[in-house]
C-alpha cells in the first residue's frame, strides 16, 4: 500500500486550519493509502522511519506556502504536492505577485508598501494615491489574516494592530463581487462566487460555519466574462510558475476583475471552496486528492 506523509499544523497564524486540512486529507486517503500525519519539525525523522512515496504539504502560511519547506523537501528528493519553492515564495510575496501581474497587464488593485520602520505615515499621500477607504495587509500571510478595511478616521489604530510586521501593503479598496477560481495543474477547474454576510471574505467569513457565507456556483456572470477571469487564473499560475492546485481571489467591480492574490495551497477542510467547486464539476474529494499526489514532485 503506498504510503502517504501528510505535513500539517506548523507555527504560523493559520495553524488551525492547517491541523484541519490535515485531517480532512487523511480520512479521505485512508480508503486507498497508507497514511501518517506530522508536524514540520518532525518531518526528517518520520520521512526517515515511515518511508513515504509522496508527502502531501497540508501547510498553510509562512513557514509552509511561502518555500521554506518546499526547500526542504527537496533536499529530501520525496515527490510533494503544490508549487515549488520559487513559485511558493513568489506567491506568498503579495508585492512582487503584484509587480508580476501588472507587467503582464494583470490589473491589481493600486497599492503602496508601508515600512514600520519609518515611523511617519503621511495620510494627506495615502488619500491622494489610493483614496479612502484601504485595505491594509501583511506582505507575506494568508487566509485573510490580519486583513483589515479602514476609512481615514480608522486608519491609525488599524495600523497599529499590524505594528509587529516590518512591511504591510496599503491596498486601495475594492468593492464589488467576491469570485474565486480554481486552476488544477494546466486547466481552469472553475469559478466560485462568494457573499459573506461580514464586511468581506475574511478569516472568519471563510473558516467559521456561523459566519454564513453565501457560496453561489455556478456563478451569474456572461459566458465571456467567467472565460475571461478563468484566462486570467490560468495565466497568473503560469507566470508565477506554479503546479498542481491554485486558487486565485478576484474583485469584480465596474465590469473590471481586480486580481488580489494567488493561493498556492488552498485548503481542504469542509468549508473550502476548491473541494466545493471540483465536486460541481463531478471530481470528488478522494480523485481530487489522488490527482495532486500523482501530480507530485520535487525540484532537482
Amino acid at each position: 500500500m503506498k504510503k502517504i506523509l501528510i505535513v500539517s499544523g506548523g507555527l504560523s497564524k493559520e495553524r488551525e486550519i492547517s491541523l484541519q486540512t490535515g485531517k480532512q486529507v487523511s480520512r479521505e486517503l485512508k480508503k486507498k493509502y497508507l497514511t501518517k500525519i506530522c508536524e514540520p519539525y518532525d518531518l526528517l525523522k518520520i520521512c526517515k522511519s515511515f518511508k513515504p512515496k509522496v508527502i502531501f504539504n497540508a501547510l498553510h502560511g509562512q513557514f509552509g506556502e511561502d518555500g521554506y519547506i518546499q526547500t526542504l523537501m527537496d533536499t529530501l528528493r520525496i515527490p510533494y504536492t503544490h508549487s515549488d519553492f520559487d513559485a511558493s515564495a513568489i506567491a506568498m510575496n503579495k508585492e512582487i505577485a503584484k509587480k508580476i501581474f501588472l507587467r503582464n497587464n494583470i490589473i491589481t488593485p493600486k497599492y503602496l508598501i508601508y515600512d514600520f520602520t519609518n515611523k511617519h505615515i503621511n495620510i494627506t499621500s495615502i488619500k491622494k494615491i489610493l483614496g479612502f477607504p484601504v485595505v491594509i495587509k501583511p506582505k507575506n500571510e494568508g487566509s485573510s489574516v490580519n486583513v483589515f478595511i479602514c476609512n481615514e478616521k480608522n486608519f491609525l489604530k488599524r495600523m497599529q494592530l499590524l505594528k509587529n510586521y516590518k512591511e504591510i501593503i496599503i491596498e486601495k479598496f475594492i468593492g464589488g463581487r467576491e469570485i474565486q477560481v480554481a486552476i488544477m495543474g494546466k486547466k481552469k477547474l472553475g469559478t466560485i462566487e462568494l457573499k459573506p454576510k461580514r464586511m468581506f471574505y475574511d478569516y472568519k467569513a471563510k473558516y467559521e460555519i456561523n459566519s454564513k457565507t453565501e457560496h453561489i456556483i455556478p456563478v451569474n456572470l456572461d459566458p465571456f466574462k467567467l472565460k475571461e477571469v478563468e484566462n486570467i487564473a490560468l495565466k497568473a499560475h503560469k507566470l508565477l510558475g506554479c503546479s498542481g492546485i491554485t486558487r486565485s481571489d478576484f474583485k469584480f467591480y465596474n465590469n473590471k476583475f481586480y486580481l488580489l492574490e494567488i493561493n498556492t495551497q488552498p485548503g481542504m477542510t469542509k468549508l473550502s471552496l476548491v473541494p466545493e467547486i471540483a465536486k460541481y464539476k463531478k471530481i470528488e474529494f478522494l480523485k481530487l486528492l489522488e490527482w495532486m499526489i500523482n501530480n507530485a514532485k520535487y525540484k532537482i
